[in-house]
């Protein structure tokens, strides 16, 4: 039986690729704070700025591709039983190749109805105010935004439990519940950390790889 990799990763894996991030800036976004378009109170405050954000999000998503370290981890499919689970809205670990990736946070390429949380549909291009759904609620980014629940929390509680491995790549460990869930993996298990600025892991056992994602990949192949 193949060993299983649990992979958790963040926005600094996707910054290769040219990802923007919110906190490049100090929290903004285009000279916006993030609660302006990331929350439920941005959205009902100021819908059409909220779905211009994620418009230009979503825009800029068709132009950039996965980087190398995206890439290595849909290889180590051929290995291991590698699964995915990812703070990043974008698709690019699909887009490397790889087959299971869990999105805590939603996806930029979805949409879902504001009447319905399960009314969730694949949506490539800008969303206006007036587009709705079959049962005619306003459509919006299938996000989670601040002060909202993690819906699939649960699902990468149970995914973690059943690691052999846990790498954790270009994240600060610092967003909850996000954060928690390498405190759910055995604890005698290997933990290796990939970050060129890496946060501080507390009584885990970590091998940390002070690297980019691109670089630490490489590093990483010679632990496995």
């Amino acid at each position: 039986m193949k060993k299983h990799i649990v992979v958790l990763t963040g926005a600094g894996i996707s910054a290769e690729s040219g990802v923007k991030t919110f906190r490049e800036t100090g929290g903004l976004w285009e000279g916006h704070d993030v609660m302006q378009v990331a929350s439920p109170q941005g959205f009902r405050n100021n819908p059409e700025l909220v779905l211009d954000f994620y418009n230009q999000r979503r825009r800029q998503l068709k132009e950039v591709r996965p980087n190398a370290a995206h890439v290595a981890l849909a290889q180590l499919e051929k290995e291991y039983q590698i699964s995915i689970v990812t703070q990043n809205v974008d698709d690019l670990h699909e887009r490397a190749g790889s087959t299971n990736v869990l999105h805590l946070h939603g996806e930029l390429r979805k949409v879902r109805s504001t009447g319905n949380l399960s009314d969730i549909k694949v949506w490539e291009d800008d969303i206006y105010l007036g587009d709705l759904c079959n049962n005619g609620y306003q459509l919006r980014p299938h996000i989670v935004w601040f002060g909202e629940d993690v819906p699939t929390i649960e699902k990468a509680v149970s995914i973690c439990e059943k690691a052999d491995i846990l790498v954790i790549i270009g994240t600060s460990m610092q967003v909850y519940p996000a954060a928690n869930l390498m405190n759910f993996v055995d604890f005698e298990i290997p933990i290796y950390y990939i970050d060129p600025n890496p946060a501080v892991m507390g009584n885990k056992k970590v091998t940390v790889i002070r690297e980019t994602a691109t670089l630490g990949m490489k590093k990483l192949m010679t632990y496995l």
